[in-house]
């Protein structure tokens, strides 16, 4: 995959360049790349904004950078482009979204600054991406938060191919619990289900605590899951016992 960003300000994507997106760079998994658009303005003032037509608060980005800007990098990377625009206006920005994105060879982020983008520059997008109801001041921080959950995807990117799939979201559900050594550390005691190797407990422990977990914080997530007969009955069981921890009564062994 290639990944190519323009923004005013490319010295914000440095921190791609460490950790696992580095790892990746480093291993020819990812082609990536920051173009500063300023550098294809117009003037001698190197100015990429202006005041929009029929008056209103703050500056648009002109479309004349991003066209040029575009213009060459279509030149030196022919073929199919998801061109990404981070606006508020664009559709959420989820795991889902993430796979699907995984999948192009090519993706081209637009990241905005000021109060917008002259209209025509939409053209130019194929997807509109938003990370929340929240106004940031550009788009640099949205698109790195994006690239490095698309660029995680890859294969070969991790170091452990299972990392991804038990990932939150990946099977709709919160991430279970996780624990490591000590066993026992200022009175709290790792689970002893995680301890005794019965794989298959350890399973279906996990399971029930990221349904708990689902259930107690995100419940809104459960709405469009499809459970199968095991994780029906588990939810029940963790309903169960919150009704009776309520309820003020030990839980049963």
């Amino acid at each position: 995959m290639r990944i190519d960003v323009l923004s005013l300000f490319p010295g914000m994507f440095a921190p791609l360049t460490e950790s696992i997106m580095g790892k990746a760079l480093e291993k020819g998994l990812l082609d990536f790349a920051v173009t500063d658009f300023r550098q294809y303005s117009h003037d001698k003032h190197n100015h990429v904004d202006d005041t929009p037509y029929g008056g209103g608060a703050g500056m648009l980005l002109k479309p004349e950078p991003i066209f040029e800007a575009m213009d060459d990098l279509t030149a030196q990377h022919p073929g199919p482009k998801r061109v990404i625009l981070l606006d508020p206006a664009g559709k959420r920005f989820d795991q889902t979204e993430a796979k699907q994105l995984a999948q192009a060879e090519h993706l081209v982020f637009i990241c905005g600054h000021y109060e917008g983008y002259d209209e025509r520059i939409r053209s130019l997008v194929t997807d509109e991406y938003s990370l929340g109801d929240f106004v940031v001041t550009g788009g640099e921080m949205p698109a790195m938060i994006m690239i490095d959950a698309i660029a995680r995807l890859l294969p070969g990117v991790l170091g452990n191919a299972e990392s991804a799939p038990t990932d939150s979201f990946e099977n709709g559900l919160l991430e279970y619990p996780e624990y490591t050594r000590p066993p026992e550390y200022r009175g709290m005691a790792v689970p002893e289900v995680l301890q005794n190797g019965n794989h298959q407990l350890i399973a279906q422990w996990r399971l029930k605590e990221s349904l708990r977990r689902t259930w107690q914080r995100r419940p809104d997530l459960l709405d469009g899951l499809t459970l199968d007969q095991t994780a029906q009955k588990l939810l029940a069981e963790v309903k169960r016992e919150a009704r009776t921890i309520d309820a003020g009564e030990p839980e049963a062994d």
